[in-house]
């Protein structure tokens, strides 16, 4: 018998890696002969490079870049076993966990840092690149990622601007010749899961910079200097670069990166798991086991869970789905092709118990999932 298990974080409680050591051990209770492997993954946002390094033997980096507010931080990223692929997360560099609550300030935090990580990824010998965006502390479409990797933006008098993202209102024009040679010959791919545009009632400014410390007043101020951005980009770049979908993610990084790299915006979990070569692992598998802290059947783009469920049915394994909470399971099982699913707090679990001791209520509702497998079987 051979089960993968393949979960996300539940967040706040327990690692990817956490939740499938504890699965695996009451799933070896029941079948002590089965071949059992363990995948932890991630969505593109956080834990992607703990999940990835992990799944494939690969090496956790640490690089001394310019935290968001332009303290000094470490970040950590990733190079992946048995290829020159480097993963970073954004939120390493720039994340809104690296700013106090009352010096959030998106008109000052600066994306600098995520372009230091390319570059020193890059100097590692990666070819290919994959940048998780989310959890960023930033608003300032990708300006300070830009002027890392050699992106001069300059006045009307031929200045460079290098200040904060409010020096934007004096941008001119934009001199590309001192990008770093190598990043052309580099495949990027974005891992995004936001479909919010840059500009606009839905873009980066309006709906997310609220949360990064920003006033109403501020909110007016960053989509008006966004907007003079975006329109100066546009006429260099010698194209009507249409606001896309995910252009406004991690306060418009995503159109930062997609104007000037040659990149790919994609599915965060589509990403890890060819990157992972997933399906090799799904071959002849009895069973697939994912999950991570709260499913429920609307609410699902992006999610790791899904993506692992949709590679599932494709080669037509049972899925057993095990989650802090799923909501509505026989709804959610009939959608998405599931066998079983449980949540924690779905079985016999208030809330409360749940975080005070995750590892305990997911051991009980895992060793019950096990139960009725061998039920299924047998």
């Amino acid at each position: 018998m051979k089960i993968v298990i393949a979960p996300d974080s539940f967040k706040e409680t327990l690692s990817a890696f956490e939740v499938a050591s504890t699965i695996e051990s009451s799933f070896q209770n029941v079948f002590p002969e089965a071949e059992i492997i363990k995948i932890p993954i991630a969505d593109g946002g956080e834990g992607t490079v703990d999940a990835m390094v992990s799944a494939t033997n690969g090496s956790l980096m640490f690089s001394e870049v310019e935290g968001p507010m332009g303290e000094i931080t470490r970040a950590k990223w990733g190079m992946l076993g048995n290829s020159k692929t480097a993963v970073i997360e954004i939120a390493e560099a720039c994340g809104l966990h690296l700013v106090s609550t009352d010096k959030r300030n998106p008109m000052a935090a600066s994306s600098f840092g995520v372009g230091q990580l390319l570059i020193a990824a890059l100097d590692k010998g990666a070819e290919k690149i994959i940048i998780g965006l989310g959890g960023s502390a930033t608003n300032d479409g990708g300006f300070g990622f830009l002027r890392a990797i050699g992106v001069q933006f300059l006045d009307s008098r031929g200045n460079e601007l290098k200040g904060h993202f409010e020096t934007i209102s004096l941008l001119s024009d934009i001199d590309l010749s001192h990008i770093d040679i190598r990043i052309k010959q580099t495949s990027i791919e974005i891992a995004c899961d936001v479909d919010n545009p840059l500009l606009g009632d839905q873009g980066a400014s309006a709906v997310f910079a609220a949360q990064k410390g920003a006033s109403n007043k501020m909110i007016e101020e960053l989509e008006s200097i966004m907007a003079h951005y975006y329109g100066i980009i546009s006429s260099k770049l010698n194209s009507q670069l249409l606001d896309q979908p995910g252009f406004g993610a991690a306060g418009g990084l995503g159109f930062g990166i997609k104007a000037f790299l040659n990149s790919e915006l994609k599915s965060g979990i589509n990403i890890v798991l060819e990157a992972l070569n997933f399906n090799q692992y799904l071959m002849d598998a009895d069973l697939v086991i994912t999950g991570e802290g709260r499913i429920d059947s609307q609410s699902v783009r992006g999610k790791a869970p899904i993506g692992v469920i949709n590679y599932a049915n494709q080669l037509n394994c049972r899925v057993f789905v095990i989650a802090g909470s799923v909501d509505d399971p026989k709804a959610f099982n009939k959608k998405f092709n599931v066998t079983n699913s449980y949540g924690i707090v779905n079985e016999k679990f208030s809330i409360e118990k749940a975080f005070e001791d995750p590892y305990g209520c997911l051991k009980n509702v895992s060793q019950k999932a096990a139960e009725d497998f061998r039920a299924l079987v047998t």
